[in-house]
């Protein structure tokens, strides 16, 4: 196993928006604590090219985040003050789901990013705190260097992935699911290949008899060549924006089955983090440590 994370992920916040990014530095310092990891496994990407951010990004886009020159309703949109060390965050984010990939697929079977999964970020704008669309990147760069023909993204954070969803509307080479809150953010949900929409207070029984259907069935019928997993803990019922009402054991073999699931077809797969806000954020903290506790365990 091998997880993706830099230090960039430490810079600094105004204070109302520095509560859900401690995950990224507290996480793995549970992983090493508990033992689950060693510092061997770690390792610091790059930021990503401009090149391939242009195979998933519009050129206009790009030259407005590189010149900190979107508008005000754009950079509202998106949710975070625009600054240059966002951009320089989000580039790196991105080579490391990109990284993780390529680590899964040759030899390691899973790694996991640190960060990531910023489905609400489309070609041509970002929303939902969502900068660059990581996933997008990764998938795109892997189909043009040939390395993949087909990949599916299995996405179980709670809130639709709309930014994917358009991104790859067109593209048959990128299966995309996205098991989300039917009533939650965005309003506006561009059709995934596949949509299943859970009412508010939807536990445990109800979504994984749901997955136990669809995932198995579903991975036999695509054939990827690679699984990006977007693991997002917002499904549980402490999370202050998930409307769902998953346990933490629920979630966990939420994961647990993802990733036998893919064992059991020789899928390689990369992770990608995804939100979490429950109010205390030892919750956040252990439902994340979980996906990585699951991988370690299964993969």
């Amino acid at each position: 196993m091998k997880i993706a994370y830099s230090p960039i992920y430490r810079y600094e916040l105004p204070a109302k928006h520095r509560f859900p990014m401690e995950k990224y530095t507290l996480l793995p310092e549970q992983l090493l604590y508990e033992g689950t990891v060693s510092e061997e496994v770690f390792f610091a990407p790059e930021p990503v090219s401009e090149t391939a951010i242009l195979r998933t990004h519009t050129a206009e886009y790009w030259h407005k985040l590189k010149t900190n020159s979107l508008s005000v309703k754009e950079a509202r949109a998106i949710g975070f003050p625009m600054r240059p060390e966002l951009i320089a965050r989000g580039r790196v984010i991105a080579q490391g789901t990109l990284d993780c990939a390529r680590l899964a697929m040759n030899g390691f079977g899973v790694a996991l990013n640190i960060a990531g999964g910023t489905h609400h970020s489309f070609a041509d704008r970002g929303e939902g705190f969502c900068v660059f669309n990581d996933i997008a990147i990764a998938a795109n760069e892997l189909l043009h260097a040939g390395e993949i023909s087909k990949a599916i993204v299995v996405d179980l954070d709670v809130h639709h992935g709309n930014g994917t969803a358009e991104i790859f509307a067109d593209d048959p080479r990128v299966f995309t699911l996205s098991f989300h809150g039917a009533k939650n953010y965005p309003n506006r949900k561009p059709p995934s290949d596949l949509d299943v929409g859970f009412p508010d207070g939807t536990g445990d029984n109800i979504y994984l008899n749901k997955l136990y259907e669809v995932l198995p069935n579903l991975l036999d019928q695509v054939q990827p060549d690679i699984v990006f997993f977007l693991s997002g803990v917002d499904v549980l019922a402490s999370d202050k924006l998930g409307r769902l009402a998953l346990s933490l054991q629920g979630c966990k073999e939420r994961d647990r089955f993802v990733f036998q699931s893919c064992k059991d077809r020789d899928l390689p797969v990369s992770v990608s983090m995804g939100g979490g806000y429950s109010d205390r954020l030892a919750t956040i903290i252990e439902a994340h440590a979980n996906t990585f506790r699951a991988a370690f365990s299964v993969m």
